[in-house]
């Protein structure tokens, strides 16, 4: 009977000691688990790469640097042979919104943009004829006296955005048909597929018609004749390359002026309304100059001469106003037959410097080759519109007109 009460006992015994193990090594694996499933707090985060914002890199960790490990590096220490010197190697880490190109070495890099800058040139020989033949070989770019690389290269009849300004003062009353007249024929002389408004200024400008290819539109707006008060002409070429600017669809930016006197009522100044228009990008302005015995002639003469010059137009002073109709006829042939050069400045631009650009072309067959393009520009961080309002909207008043 004792020993079988000892036998019972000593079962019980061993049954708790089994039972403890199997509870401790459950209660180790579930430690285990724990410890994979959330990371140590001693950990290190991995931060995004400079210049990726946080939201587009997925979260990772790594295990804190020992004193073995060498710290990561970015790109090799000098540029690869034949590497641009305006290429950043990185490791294969993604961008927001940009993806890595691999060059030929299967180095991921990320190349930085220059913005081309762009010159629609005409080129005359000795008599004065326009030369439509030549390539890109012609042509050679300097900028600031630096020699610059074409980038792209055409000659064709493309399609412009042009802005017709036309002077509505009173002095203009009996001038208007035959201006009205010729800027009709110039468009319809034009490429089909340009895009044309009309701005009609006195003392204010007035967008009379926005940008369409209908003849019958823009005659409307050219009859609209109020012929009455001063000339804003600097305040009504700011206004239009600035629409021409920010709403413009075509490349190519043309504004006629005609006026027939010194500006008298702008706020703007001469040297604000070049600084304006002389930029990459800005409008080729032709000006027509209807100056005959008009107070103010010399003032007015420089004044639309600089515009055009400095923008790679002409200015055309005709002896009276029968003349504006063979001009248009020519600026509308001019405008059709011009080479479309762009370059990468070599050197990077600063914001507000001017740039001074010389374009020269040279060929077998011809004795000498002149080239008309903007003489400079002013760089700007983007093509943005210099100016803060459109033509039809003055010091904040509508400027529309009623019927």
């Amino acid at each position: 009977m004792l020993w079988g009460l000892a036998f019972v006992m000593a079962l019980a015994v061993c049954s708790s000691v089994a039972a403890a193990q199997t509870s401790n090594v459950s209660q180790g694996q579930k430690n285990v688990q724990g410890a994979t499933s959330s990371p140590n707090e001693n950990e290190d985060v991995l931060l995004p790469p400079e210049g990726v914002s946080p939201d587009k890199v997925q979260p990772s960790t790594v295990p804190a640097a020992s004193a073995e490990t060498p710290e990561p590096t970015v790109g090799p220490a000098q540029s690869p042979v034949n590497q641009p010197s305006n290429t950043v190697t990185l490791t294969p880490q993604p961008q927001a919104g940009r993806e890595p190109e691999k060059n030929k070495s299967g180095i991921f890099v990320f190349r930085t943009e220059v913005q081309e800058v762009t010159l629609h040139a005409t080129v005359v020989d000795n008599h004065q004829r326009p030369v439509t033949t030549l390539d890109r070989s012609a042509f050679h770019v300097l900028e600031d006296g630096k020699p610059q690389r074409i980038t792209s290269f055409r000659r064709e009849d493309i399609p412009v955005a042009l802005g017709i300004v036309i002077d509505n003062s009173g002095s203009m009353r009996d001038k208007r048909p035959s201006v009205n007249a010729a800027a009709l024929n110039l468009v319809k002389a034009s490429n089909p597929q340009d895009q044309v408004f009309v701005v009609n200024f006195n003392d204010e400008y007035y967008l009379d018609q926005d940008y369409t290819g209908n003849v019958s539109l823009l005659q409307d707006a050219l009859e609209r004749v109020e012929a009455r008060g001063g000339t804003a002409l600097y305040d009504a070429v700011v206004a239009s390359s600035g629409h021409l600017l920010k709403s413009a669809k075509l490349q190519k930016k043309i504004i006629l002026v005609v006026t027939d006197g010194e500006d008298t009522a702008s706020r703007e100044t001469l040297e604000k309304a070049v600084r304006t228009v002389a930029v990459d990008g800005g409008p080729t302005i032709y000006t027509i100059g209807l100056l005959a015995h008009e107070r103010g002639e010399k003032r007015a003469r420089r004044a639309l001469q600089i515009l055009a010059e400095q923008t790679g137009g002409v200015a055309f002073f005709p002896g009276n106003v029968n003349e504006v109709e063979a001009i248009s006829q020519q600026i509308a042939h001019d405008i059709r037959n011009q080479y479309t050069i762009g370059y990468k400045p070599s050197s990077p631009k600063v914001e507000g410097a001017y740039r001074q650009v010389k374009v020269d072309a040279s060929a077998s067959g011809f004795k000498k080759l002149t080239v008309r393009t903007r003489s400079g520009y002013y760089a700007t961080g983007g093509r943005a519109a210099t100016a803060s309002s459109k033509p039809d909207t003055k010091q904040g008043k509508p400027a529309g007109r009623s019927n």
